[in-house]
């Protein structure tokens, strides 16, 4: 005969703390959601209405307003600017980290664990503190005001962080993979593109998504190595819908909506990949 099954009881201070963290959790969601739900309206707002009414509702759904933050502001030319460089630099980046982390992690030679601490040590390391030397290195090889020179920026700036998450991947392989293929004629670039890279894709997906995520939201350098508007990235276009004397928040809010996009939407699509990456890193590295 089957025992019935019994509900659990909570004591009245489990139950508070029960309570308390739900309101903790509550609390947190809306600090993160608010901005975002507010930002998403004034965007469909008047200039009048933002300054007069920021907290209400718009009265016309203004749709125009993004139609003029990619005509009038040519915004749509800075967004392609802002793809070239984030798909070319993440892809730049993970080739190198990828190579980097299998040489680090499966060879065995002289200070490699000393060539592993500096190259990761970048993480700790502000960003702002090397602005000086790429602006040096950039202008010295005639890269300043070019796409090209952003792309290898941030490849370099993305180093120490994707070699940190690929490399405790490719250290958690089995050792047996790669010696059966060796034995089997297998050359170096034969083990890291057919045995190695393919079983560390969690670990590179999770790298190339933060890496995009920043080369796309990234400000500080854009604005210190271009200056034309050739070269301009989607984030630095959005400071110029605000002048002396005059702002264009329903605009400026309307392009940063748009701009938005890209990176909500890889992450809509890589969260699976990039939360079960970080959790299989934490537990293999």
């Amino acid at each position: 005969m089957a025992t019935p099954v019994q509900k659990k009881s909570f004591s009245p201070l489990q139950q508070t703390a029960k309570i308390a963290k739900w309101a903790v959790l509550f609390v947190y969601a809306a600090i993160a959601i608010f901005p975002l739900l507010w930002l998403t309206m004034s965007a469909f707002k008047t200039n009048f209405e933002i300054e007069t009414s920021p907290f209400s509702l718009p009265a016309v759904w203004q749709f125009q307003n993004f139609i003029n933050a990619l005509s009038v502001s040519g915004l749509a030319r800075y967004f392609l600017n802002s793809v070239i460089v984030a798909v070319i630099a993440t892809l730049f980046n993970l080739f190198i980290t990828s190579l980097a982390s299998f040489v680090v992690a499966r060879e065995r030679f002289p200070l490699r664990k000393v060539f592993f601490t500096f190259s990761t040590a970048g993480v700790l390391i502000p960003i702002i503190a090397f602005m000086v030397p790429y602006y040096i290195v950039i202008t010295r090889l005639g890269l300043y005001d070019s796409l090209l020179g952003l792309i290898i920026t941030y490849s370099a700036i993305n180093i120490p962080i994707s070699m940190f998450i690929v490399s405790s991947f490719m250290t958690s392989i089995p050792k047996e993979l790669e010696d059966s293929a060796e034995m089997d004629g297998c050359s170096f670039w034969q083990r890291y593109s057919r045995i190695i890279a393919p079983l560390a894709k969690p670990g590179i997906v999770t790298a190339g998504t933060f890496s995009f995520i920043y080369c796309w939201n990234e400000f500080i350098y854009a604005l210190l190595l271009t200056s034309s508007r050739g070269a301009r990235t989607v984030q630095l276009a959005i400071r110029f819908f605000t002048s002396q004397f005059r702002t264009d928040y329903a605009g400026l809010y309307a392009a940063i909506v748009l701009t938005m996009i890209p990176t909500v939407a890889v992450y809509i699509f890589m969260h699976d990949k990039i939360i079960s990456g970080m959790t299989a890193g934490a537990v293999k590295g």
